[in-house]
């Protein structure tokens, strides 16, 4: 019991959880918010990219490329086809290969930075 009393405790509110008084806003004052960080995604720079950002942007952001964990080229093959087959992402065959390449280059275990 000494423990507690050392404390800024008091027996009668053991076990007990006080919330702090609200904040007293006064009706003359202003207040302003920051703006919010702003978070500027960039790819890795290489042959692919343009075409990457450009298709793979029209469906979803482009975060979702760098926030996967590094994916084998195989999986970044099956991953591209099943946005055009499931998704019906339009993407010409020309740029579809040429985001495999580019995702193969920069987004594999072996790859990634």
């Amino acid at each position: 019991m000494e423990e507690l009393r050392s404390g800024a405790y008091t027996e009668n509110a053991l076990g007990q959880l006080s919330q702090a008084a609200p904040a007293v806003l006064a009706d003359d004052s202003v207040y302003a918010v920051a703006a919010y960080p702003a978070f500027s995604l960039q790819l890795a720079d290489g042959p692919g990219r343009a075409e990457t950002q450009v298709n793979c942007s029209s469906c979803h952001t482009l975060r979702y490329i760098p926030m996967q964990p590094p994916l084998p080229a195989a999986t970044w093959d099956s991953e591209v086809h099943k946005m055009i087959k499931t998704y019906g992402a339009q993407i010409s065959e020309a740029d579809t290969q040429k985001i495999i390449q580019y995702l193969g280059a920069h987004y594999t275990p072996e790859t990634r930075k």
